[in-house]
């Protein structure tokens, strides 16, 4: 089949002459892509197959059929279309760019990886800056078919190479083709300066600065899949890199990007995701308590409150048991406390407290001599019945593990003491987010004790009705505050799963053993098979008591080796904190523009990530806008001026020839069927205050906040004034009216 399509307005571009080298080249990729396919469908087919096994091994084989997966389905995800270009270089070498690298049977490189740095010059070269390239081809794809392609050429000798020249640039046509329900591909049309970002060191935090249509998201995505292929920092058990967006709209939007970039798994997030209360947030409505709570410091007041939860009591205790009786001093609380390890959070560590609160408590009974003479503490399995009894017991005794039944029977008493119990539940009390955070705004004496910084009036403004707290009514400003409770306090209940989890295992080894028991000692077989069982590693395998099903992991807790956060200029100090603590390296790529800040943003982003915790900071700007033409910036311009004089407003570099629309909101629905009906393709959106998400096909419904980060072919804003005042509303309009990037109408 014939890789090219080039009917109509293209006749002169499928002259033989100039695409007969990538004809048969595409060829070879053809062929390479069915036998690689049908290897992968082999090998997978083949690791199925393999026994499930047990422990590590089941875990090696699950993960080879996922990395297999994988790749099957970045290769059935494209076809030809995984080439993005050509260059020929200053040497006449012909290299292909690719999605991914692809290397024939016969080793022959059909296509060089994107973010590889053979591939560099293809992003990079500028006619200032060649880099060493005579020529450059872009194509555009559909359905699998190249239907239109550009050269470039950078030298006289380009010339030679059967370059067919127009005046339409590959980025420019990209631009002014339609949306489509996924975030356009625009891989093949990365700019030089976008692509300096992309490959940039990961080391310290990278900011890039840029008004809207300057690429911002662009880059921010293709920095991730360039970072995790290129960086051995951020590979695979290395942390890997967390990706976060404004909101649920815009993760959707880009969700079929970074694996057609070459990227499977990355996570992507956004602030709400990371803590399960976070789907149910509302709006804090009081601008003072948004501001108090914004506070890093407030994040900070979350261990001192965890803090008086793990003090130990003021006097003695007196444990009564069966076995004798022992009195917990002062001094031995504090030591059982003091066996929590640092970093542990504070529902974990209650089980090395509790460990530690037993093994004192035994040791005194013990010492005063503990122990029931008139109870039979014969062993559950007798040691004649695993192998060298003689070694066996020198091993026990040598342990001073004799008695080890009396032991057991004493911790079991302890472990269901009462009292003890009673006493330990408040010394170090099972915690959880709502406890803590509720707690501060219900309590004045506590939020004083823990944020000391605060008034007493700031005090009093901070306090909620317990009605609200009962019914945990909590809001956005409380998101960074119940994530570093979270983190802080750990999952409450898995203290009981590991419990409830170590006595079915010790329920599965005792079974076991008595099964082992009994086979030998009915054994009549002349060869005493049985007799095999007590051998060391069939006593293993029999007795394993692994864990197979590991517990659910938080997917975003991280620690991250590098974190890409989008739309970052809305992050406030609190909620910066959320993010810092799951990046160790303080490795950041942060993506934003002051002038799209909803509640301001009158500091450099320097002063701001300073006063946040980040440091080795590095500033990129853009100041291109690709996306929005004249006609809409020529509008948009001075609605973000009005309210931000010093607005960093991009320059626009195309036209459509289409005026803004203005009309009244009846309108509406006689614009959208014109515009459905003259325009095949495309994406519209309707954006007006307080709208819910709603997607109509190829109709989108959104809120100004909402729309932030996303393109339309077509939006119509209803009634643009009544987005709010101040800074927050001339924001949402600026934002609102960029988001076109063919045709805008205003409808009032």
């Amino acid at each position: 089949m014939q890789a090219f399509d080039l009917a109509g307005r293209h006749d002169a571009k499928a002259d033989p002459a100039l695409i007969a080298d990538d004809e048969r080249h595409f060829a070879a990729i053809g062929q390479s892509l069915e036998e690689q396919i049908a290897e992968l469908n082999e090998r997978l087919d083949d690791v199925r197959r393999r026994p499930g096994g047990h422990g590590q091994e089941a875990m090696d084989r699950d993960l080879e059929v996922h990395r297999i997966g994988g790749q099957l389905r970045m290769l059935r995800r494209f076809s030809l279309d995984l080439c993005l270009g050509r260059i020929v270089t200053e040497s006449g070498d012909t290299i292909y760019i690719g999605r991914l690298g692809l290397t024939a049977s016969d080793g022959r490189r059909l296509l060089v990886d994107w973010r590889s740095p053979a591939a560099a010059p293809f992003f990079a070269a500028t006619h200032a800056d060649p880099r060493g390239l005579l020529s450059r081809r872009r194509y555009r794809w559909t359905n699998g078919r190249v239907t239109d392609y550009w050269d470039e050429v950078f030298t006289a000798e380009g010339l030679e190479g059967h370059a067919a020249l127009d005046d339409q640039s590959a980025f420019i046509a990209t631009l002014g083709s339609s949306r489509s329900p996924r975030m356009r591909d625009v891989l093949g049309t990365i700019q030089s300066d976008q692509d300096a970002i992309i490959r940039a060191s990961s080391r310290g935090a990278l900011v890039v600065d840029g008004g809207p249509g300057t690429g911002k998201t662009v880059v921010a995505l293709h920095r991730t899949a360039y970072l995790l292929y290129s960086d051995p920092r951020l590979g695979e058990g290395k942390g890997g890199v967390l990706f976060v967006g404004p909101h649920e709209p815009y993760l959707s939007y880009v969700a079929d990007v970074l694996p057609s970039l070459g990227e499977e798994g990355v996570r992507t997030t956004t602030l709400r995701r990371m803590i399960p209360e976070g789907a149910s947030l509302l709006p804090e409505t009081d601008q003072e308590v948004a501001r108090l709570k914004a506070d890093a410091r407030m994040v900070a007041a979350i261990e001192p409150a965890v803090a008086l939860y793990e003090k130990p009591p003021s006097k003695p205790t007196l444990v009564e048991t069966p076995y004798g009786d022992a009195v917990i001093s002062v001094g031995d609380w504090a030591e059982a406390i003091a066996a929590a390890e640092q970093g542990t959070p504070h529902n974990d560590a209650r089980d090395q407290v509790w460990d530690a609160l037993l093994r004192i408590v035994t040791d005194k009974i013990q010492a005063n001599g503990a122990g029931d003479p008139d109870r039979d503490y014969d062993a559950d399995v007798d040691l004649d019945d695993w192998g060298d009894s003689d070694q066996e017991e020198d091993e026990f005794d040598a342990y001073g593990l004799v008695d080890e039944d009396a032991v057991d029977a004493l911790r079991a008493s302890l472990e269901t003491n009462a009292g003890l119990l009673d006493v330990f539940g408040e010394v170090w009390p099972r915690l959880r987010p709502a406890d803590i955070v509720g707690d501060l705004w219900e309590v004045p004496a506590f939020l004083r004790m823990c944020a000391p910084w605060l008034t007493p009036e700031e005090v009093k403004h901070l306090q909620r009705d317990q009605v609200v707290q009962a019914g945990q009514a909590w809001t956005e400003a409380d998101l960074p505050l119940l994530d570093a409770a979270h983190r802080r306090l750990g999952d409450p209940d898995a203290s009981r799963r590991r419990s409830a989890k170590k006595a079915a295992a010790a329920a599965d080894r005792k079974a076991k053993a008595e099964v082992v028991s009994d086979l030998i000692s009915h054994d009549d077989s002349e060869m005493k098979v049985m007799s095999m069982l007590r051998g060391q590693d069939v006593r293993t395998a029999l007795l394993d008591d692994s864990v197979r099903e590991p517990d659910e992991l938080d997917p975003y807790a991280g620690p991250f080796a590098h974190i890409v956060v989008d739309e970052a200029q809305e992050l406030t100090d609190a909620e910066w904190q959320m993010l810092i603590s799951r990046c160790p390296s303080r490795s950041f790529t942060i993506v934003g523009d002051r002038a799209q800040a909803r509640h301001g943003f009158t500091e450099s982003w320097q002063e701001r990530l300073e006063r946040v915790g980040l440091d080795r900071i590095e500033m990129a700007g853009l100041s291109i806008n690709y996306r929005t033409p004249e006609e809409v910036m020529a509008e948009a311009e001075p609605v973000i001026r009005a309210a931000l004089p010093d607005a960093n407003v991009p320059t626009s570099i195309r036209a459509s020839g289409i005026p803004v629309l203005h009309g009244p909101v009846a309108d509406l629905d006689e614009i959208l069927d014109t515009w459905l009906a003259e325009n095949a393709e495309g994406i519209a959106c309707v954006i007006a205050a307080g709208s819910p998400d709603t997607d109509e096909g190829r109709v989108r419904r959104l809120s100004p906040e909402h729309a932030k980060g996303l393109e339309f072919d077509l939006v119509v804003l209803i009634e643009p004034e009544t987005y709010g005042t101040g800074i927050e509303g001339a924001v949402d309009r600026y934002v609102a009216m960029t988001r076109a990037t063919q045709k805008l109408a205003i409808l009032r």
